[in-house]
Formats: structure tokens, C-alpha cells, sequence
């Protein structure tokens, strides 16, 4: 029996004989707060919620641009043009466009990370990441560069609808879900705000499927 299978099997013997938990199903039936009016276009309020946390936005109209585009952002912050990536992006020309990135996961000292995404949160521009074998989650959490690839057709409006997409999809839940919003930042000390305490310092967003505005 799992921890998960534990913890829920001890619940329902707290709440007496015969009374079962499903927890996805008490989520799923749960009612919904209220949310705020989004707009039609949630690539365009994803786009400006992930700005406002920090994040570099740039869109694109086809996955083969994106080693261009994150060649050009390296080179212009005059950053190392070298780093891991997810291995679903392994095939594109990381070579042509002057970038050494490796297919695995990350170590402590590789400068960028460039990973997927399973949706955008139009809501708070907020990146939702599923580990996994092929998604290894260190490469969006060691390096000081974030570059996450997240087509413009899965971005959702708010959470609810992220995971309602990840049941719809994987059934099952992975073993772990990450959210990103932003660079990594405290305010910890004297409540000024400090980016990358614990994790990247900075995050760039490459949309693809076309400009937000279209």
C-alpha cells in the first residue's frame, strides 16, 4: 500500500465502517469559487500575467524557432549558450542556432534548463509541469535559466481547468506537479524581494502557435 492508499484508508476508518474516500472524486464534485472575467483570449492574459511575475514572453508561430529565439535571448543577457533539456526537445537544431544542450537531467552547475510545459493558467500566468521519466524536474529547478516551450492551444483559463485537463488526459495523477509563477524569490530577509534564492533567477516563456494578440 502507498502513503497516498495509507493516509486515505486511515480517514475513512476515522470516518466509520462502510464510509469509503475517493479523493479525486470529492475534488471533481467540490463547487467552485468564484472566478474573475478572463477575456476570450488567454494566450494574450497568460502572456501579460506571466510578465507581470517576472517572467520573458516571447511567442512564436513554430516549435523548429524556439533554438533561435532562445539563442538570442542568451546571447543579448550575455549568458553561457549551453544547458540541458527535456528529451521530447531533444531534436530540435540546438547546434545550428549555436547552443550546446544536452537531452537528460539537470546537475548544480548547468546554466539553463529548457523544458515543456503541460499547460499555461491564464489566470496568474502560472506553468504547470508533470514529472516523469521524460520530464525530469531538475532541469526546471537547478539551472539559473528557465526556458519553458508551452504551445498556445493548452493554456486554460484558471487552475480548476488545469486539473481537470490532467484528469481528462492522464487519469492518474504523477507522482508530482509542479506550478511555476515566475522566477524563484524570497522576501525572507527585511521583506525585500530577492530573486533566485531557490531556484531560477530568471524564466523565459516561448509560446508557440502564433502571437497572443491573434
Amino acid at each position: 500500500m502507498s502513503a497516498r492508499e495509507n493516509i486515505l484508508a486511515r480517514i475513512g476508518k476515522a470516518r466509520g465502517p462502510g464510509v469509503g474516500v475517493d479523493s479525486d472524486d470529492v475534488i471533481r464534485r467540490h463547487p467552485r469559487g468564484p472566478i474573475p472575467p478572463l477575456g476570450n483570449n488567454l494566450a494574450k492574459r497568460f502572456g501579460e500575467q506571466a510578465t507581470r511575475l517576472a517572467s520573458d514572453v516571447a511567442p512564436t508561430a513554430t516549435l523548429m524557432d524556439v533554438p533561435k529565439i532562445v539563442a538570442d535571448y542568451l546571447r543579448e543577457r550575455q549568458l553561457p549558450p549551453k544547458g540541458v533539456c527535456w528529451p521530447s526537445l531533444a531534436a530540435l537544431d540546438w547546434q545550428g542556432a549555436g547552443l550546446e544542450i544536452e537531452s537528460r537531467a539537470a546537475h548544480g552547475d548547468d546554466p539553463v534548463g529548457i523544458t515543456g510545459a503541460f499547460t499555461g493558467i491564464a489566470e496568474t500566468g502560472t506553468l504547470m509541469l508533470l514529472s516523469g521519466a521524460q520530464t525530469p524536474a531538475t532541469v526546471s529547478l537547478l539551472p539559473e535559466t528557465h526556458v519553458a516551450v508551452v504551445e498556445k492551444v493548452r493554456i486554460v483559463a484558471t487552475m480548476e481547468d488545469a486539473w481537470d485537463r490532467l484528469r481528462r488526459e492522464h487519469g492518474k495523477l504523477p507522482r508530482a506537479v509542479n506550478f511555476i509563477s515566475g522566477p524563484s524569490r524570497t522576501a525572507d530577509i527585511e521583506q525585500t524581494v530577492t530573486l533566485g534564492a531557490h531556484g531560477p533567477y530568471r524564466v523565459l516563456i516561448v509560446i508557440v502557435g502564433g502571437s497572443w494578440n491573434e
